[in-house]
């Protein structure tokens, strides 16, 4: 069992979300509220996408970026910056033609995927470690573009935090790790019942554990109604936590939650579990992260 842990806040992230719930933030003024909110009620650590804030859908705007990351970081509330690098990876192969994407395909290269972790250098860095089918679409990440990613990374000097979808993730981060490209010390978040990654099983959280690199800082989410019960698992099996409206718009049956709500419900998850929740402060010194 973990003893001090980590909660992370996903606050927003990139599906339909912000369509079903008004409490999902979208605006980057929004998004630094509920990122303050989280930290308040526990959160060390806040991930973060962007949104268009007139269609309410994703959006890899470098000035959306900057403006919620400035937001964020002049607030006054330490919290651990985490920004997702995982956008623009998305294929969808064109029916007629399937060597091109069609409609709904969002490709670009792993610099410009970056360039926006190069501008503002956040403390951590998403590192989606290995093509992915989702539902509709495939998530691309070749090695060849984690090694150009990490060797970005890198140079930085952003604490990379891999993202693991399944097994085949792991070890594509070990090899990295192999020839040198990804610190040794960098973070796992184990991604659980994302369609069709790793299932959200407790067979499955265990085999992913036990494929870590010795020694591994980690975490784990699982999407919707297994939001809660993940907190739970990922303690008692020596990881950190992360909840937030990326993963579930709900807290009980019809009820949407916010951000703060998550986050509070998963500290006292824990704490009656015997652990204790790590501050922001505590946080880098155990991820290793300079302030």
């Amino acid at each position: 069992m973990n003893n001090e842990v980590i909660i992370t806040c996903a606050l927003t992230g990139s599906g339909d979300s912000a369509s079903k719930s008004d409490k999902v933030p979208v605006t980057p003024q929004e998004i630094a509220a509920d990122a303050v909110r989280a930290a308040k009620a526990g959160a060390a650590v806040v991930h973060v996408h962007v949104r268009n804030p007139e269609t309410k859908r994703f959006s890899r705007s470098l000035e959306l970026y900057k403006e919620t990351s400035k937001l964020i970081r002049e607030s006054g509330v330490d919290v651990i910056l985490n920004l997702t690098a995982g956008m623009g990876a998305d294929f969808v192969p064109d029916k007629d033609n399937p060597n091109i994407g069609g409609p709904g395909s969002d490709m670009i290269t792993p610099y410009e995927r970056v360039r926006h972790i190069l501008e503002i250098k956040p403390d951590i860095s998403t590192l989606d470690c290995g093509s992915l089918n989702y539902a509709t679409s495939v998530y691309v990440a070749s090695m060849d573009m984690l090694r150009e990613t990490a060797k970005h990374l890198a140079e930085a000097g952003v604490k990379a935090e891999v993202e693991a979808f399944e097994l085949g993730h792991i070890w594509q981060a070990k090899q990295l790790m192999k020839e040198g490209l990804l610190p040794t010390d960098s973070i796992f978040q184990l991604c659980m019942g994302v369609p069709y990654g790793a299932e959200a099983t407790p067979q499955n959280m265990l085999a992913m554990v036990n494929a870590l690199p010795h020694g591994a800082a980690w975490a784990s989410f699982a999407l919707g109604r297994m939001e809660m019960p993940w907190v739970a698992m990922s303690v008692l099996h020596g990881g950190h936590v992360r909840v937030g409206l990326e993963d579930n718009i709900y807290l009980g049956k019809g009820y949407l939650a916010s951000n703060e709500e998550l986050v509070s419900h998963a500290r006292e998850i824990i704490e009656r579990m015997g652990a204790q929740v790590m501050s922001p402060a505590q946080a880098r010194l155990k991820l290793g992260l300079a302030k």
